[in-house]
């Protein structure tokens, strides 16, 4: 049976799936990380990973560095996670069970930057000019200006109500997999930060660092 393009699925249901334990829902993508050890032995699973992603006609990004190989899945056409995802996600498993190679899924994320603005159009332009990136598209849900080659973390705009004078304008949003976020949290509050608000947790949590400069830990949890 031929999936369609009806078979968008939510990070629940992705979670719930069996056969994914390898893998986490980071930003409407599935993604893991391998420990491959050398970089023969990460461009044996690229290899793999090749032909499975042209068997199955879903063709994922992939990182090859030297020690490890991160794995990056999503289907554009609905614009988030589907069940050929699921499908994808699972030989990659296989694949990389066949090769010894050992996932770590908890070594995924991903970092944004919000600048808070009380008129967004008037800032836009400047930092897509100053960073030379692309603003999202309609039909991939992205930030608001996004690196076009996916190497820099994006740049996003949180409307402001009034004018916050006692607080940074610029705040780090670092999604983790919902399983660590707790520990990182907890980790950064230790490190000498504190908690600013944890009353939309565990979607995200709010810290600031001791100068006040703030960072949100995101998860996908809370928001289907």
């Amino acid at each position: 049976m031929t999936e369609t393009a009806d078979d968008r699925i939510t990070a629940r249901q992705f979670h719930d799936s069996d056969g994914v334990e390898d893998w986490r829902v980071i930003l409407g993508t599935v993604q893991t990380l391998f420990r491959t050890g050398s970089f023969t032995a990460g461009v044996e699973l690229v290899d793999a990973i090749g032909e499975l992603a042209e068997a199955a006609n879903h063709h994922p990004d992939v990182d090859l560095r030297y020690a490890t190989v991160t794995v990056r899945l999503s289907s554009h056409d609905v614009g988030g996670v589907s069940a050929r995802d699921v499908a994808l996600a699972r030989q990659i498993s296989a694949a990389a069970r066949e090769l010894d190679l050992v996932a770590d899924p908890t070594a995924v994320q991903d970092l944004e930057i919000a600048i808070d603005t009380l008129v967004g159009s008037a800032v836009q332009p400047f930092w897509r000019a100053v960073l030379g990136f692309d603003e999202g598209s309609p039909e991939v849900p992205a930030p608001d200006l996004h690196d076009p080659t996916t190497h820099a973390p994006a740049f996003w705009f949180q409307q402001m109500d009034a004018p916050r004078e006692q607080r940074n304008r610029i705040h780090v949003d670092v999604t983790v997999p919902h399983d660590v976020a707790e520990a990182r949290v907890t980790a950064a509050i230790a490190a000498g930060g504190h908690l600013v608000s944890d009353r939309r947790a565990p979607a995200f949590w709010v810290l600031a660092d001791a100068e006040g400069n703030e960072a949100c830990v995101c998860t996908w949890q809370s928001r289907d």
